[in-house]
């Protein structure tokens, strides 16, 4: 699945969702303290989630062949990243699961994102969150604490995401 159609991505993200409904890949829930990784935010550095702490992150699990994460990251672009990359109380990793940075670079060129994505090309990352479904969304605290999660591109989770963001942000 290397290029998908808009329609085509519409039809099948139901489809996709509906690993929510009974879901036990999940191995965090919110109120959980968020467990700690390395990753690389560029080719030549590492960090570590703790260096996020004081900030709202928002990670999103996704792989650039996910149809629903190929409807949910223009969103993330649009409606989250260029609404609160200046906010010094935010962080944002897009985390994509299995791929990278060969992968990565030429994917955010042609899509025209300036949004982080973060290689996981092991799902050493992932694991810690879930054993499977993408796109995940995971927000933690500023003292680290797991607040909310969906799985799947569902509109009216994602409209709730953007609430929350809103509430603690603005």
């Amino acid at each position: 699945m290397k290029k998908l159609t808009p329609v085509l991505l519409i039809i099948l993200a139901p489809l996709f969702s509906r690993a929510q409904q009974a879901d036990t890949s999940t191995l965090t829930k919110p109120g959980d303290i968020s467990p700690t990784f390395n990753f690389n935010p560029a080719k030549d550095k590492t960090a570590n989630l703790t260096d996020y702490k004081g900030k709202l992150v928002l990670l999103d699990f996704f792989a650039t062949w996910c149809p629903p994460c190929r409807l949910e990251l223009p969103r993330i672009q649009k409606e989250v990243w260029e609404k609160y990359k200046d906010n010094p109380k935010f962080a944002l990793l897009v985390v994509d699961r299995e791929e990278g940075w060969n992968i990565i670079s030429p994917f955010k060129e042609k899509n025209g994102f300036t949004l982080p994505i973060v290689p996981d090309e092991k799902r050493k990352i992932f694991s810690l969150y879930a054993t499977a479904y993408i796109p995940r969304i995971v927000l933690i605290d500023e003292n680290g604490k797991i607040i909310y999660q969906s799985i799947g591109y569902v509109e009216s989770d994602f409209n709730k995401l953007l609430d929350l963001l809103s509430a603690r942000l603005n």
